[in-house]
């Protein structure tokens, strides 16, 4: 009997018998399909904290200040000291950074149609959209006339439009910051709102933070070098720089605070709990597995005569095993089959809830369905085993 009619006698088997079949497949598909869509949303979330946490590209670092902490009288984190002019001219001059990204942020309370909503106001330069990718939905970007003249214009993310206007067309509306009015120019993607649940956001230029906020102070410096493999030189030239001319007084030193570390991090992070996830989820496999092995063995008793007959007629001990490991295979190779459908969906229904891309891997995929064939190979080979050390004179006086 070739390997073409074994496939068939498993699929009579299996069709024979639809609903103990699709009982018997069901923890392979709960398993599969719980696995992909857990890997789905654990790589989707990863990049969505990455594009939230660790901003625009791997060539770009932040300086942060990291007091002395063996010192009582050093300055606490949360008072940092700010950057200065000659501290952004300074780092211009070093060969390896291309844009030096200066960065003001405070939350506000603005009054919009009688509605007092909490709001992040960002203060940039037009380098901030060289390294952050801000995607307009509607309108422009801050320009350079903007920047230059310090035009009372602001551009808002989706989230700010839509608390804000409600139903109305935010281009051209007015807003009032700290008593100064500010027009709608443009509304950028919230791309990185995390399950939707984002807050206000407004860009404006920071050349305008000395009139709005009475400091020319500069809260936080982001670097851009040229190109990565200048990374590391670039961030220890800035930093030597800062630290050589700080004050005596700041009791400890300048740090580059890389971002592909952050993302790195980030990675191990959500690897781990993916794993842990995805473990838990893998029990139901294995329950499926003991589910395949117990209707195999239930299917070894009802054919007893059959395998009798066909070691009579000269069936040897390996065909009669593989016939029984094939008919395995194709329960869990369906089983599987089916849950990889189901896992995609789930994880695109979760994607469309959470606001990220479903990352579906193909690897995951494929080695889904392997690892369905294993499950039938290994939960069939005692089932496969007892059929094929069947005497074929006590198998043909079976009752």
């Amino acid at each position: 009997m070739s390997l073409m009619d074994s496939i068939k006698i498993a699929l009579f088997s299996i069709l024979a018998h639809k609903l103990r079949s699709a009982l018997t497949m069901l923890g392979i598909i709960i398993g599969v399909g719980s696995i992909i869509t857990v890997v789905a949303i654990g790589q989707g979330g990863e990049a969505a904290l990455k594009s939230q946490f660790a901003g625009g590209g791997n060539n770009t670092m932040e300086i942060t200040f990291t007091p002395d902490t063996e010192d009582p009288f050093a300055m606490p984190f949360d008072q940092a000291p700010t950057f200065t002019q000659e501290n952004l001219l300074q780092l211009s001059t070093i060969p390896e950074i291309a844009h030096v990204i200066t960065t003001n942020n405070s939350m506000e309370t603005l009054s919009v149609n009688e509605k007092d909503i909490g709001t992040q106001i960002y203060g940039i330069t037009n380098d901030y959209f060289s390294v952050n990718n801000v995607q307009m939905g509607t309108g422009r970007k801050l320009n350079e006339i903007d920047f230059s003249q310090s035009n009372n214009v602001v551009i808002i993310n989706e989230k700010a439009a839509e608390e804000f206007f409600k139903d109305s067309k935010a281009i051209g509306q007015i807003l009032e910051i700290k008593g100064q009015p500010f027009q709608v120019i443009g509304v950028y993607k919230a791309q990185d709102d995390l399950f939707g649940f984002g807050m206000p956001e407004m860009l404006i230029p920071i050349s305008l933070w000395p009139v709005l906020f009475g400091t020319d102070e500069i809260q936080s410096v982001t670097l851009q070098a040229r190109n990565v493999n200048e990374l590391e030189e670039a961030g220890k030239k800035a930093t030597n720089m800062l630290n050589d001319t700080k004050s005596p007084e700041l009791k400890g030193k300048y740090e580059v605070f890389n971002l592909e570390e952050i993302q790195k991090s980030i990675s191990k992070v959500t690897n781990i709990m993916t794993m842990i996830i995805g473990g838990i989820a893998g029990i139901s496999l294995f329950v499926g597995g003991i589910g395949v092995m117990n209707i195999m063995l239930v299917s070894v008793t009802e054919r007893t005569r059959e395998i009798g007959i066909r070691k009579a007629m000269g069936a040897t001990r390996g065909k009669i095993l593989l016939q029984f490991l094939i008919e395995a295979m194709m329960l869990t190779l369906l089983g599987g089959i089916v849950g990889i459908g189901l896992g995609v969906g789930g994880a695109y229904v979760v994607s469309a809830f959470a606001k990220w891309p479903p990352l579906v891997s193909g690897q995951v995929v494929i080695g889904g369905v392997l690892f369905s064939m294993a499950l039938g190979i290994i939960f069939g080979l005692m089932p496969a085993n007892k059929a094929a050390k069947l005497d074929p004179i006590d198998a043909l006086r079976y009752e």
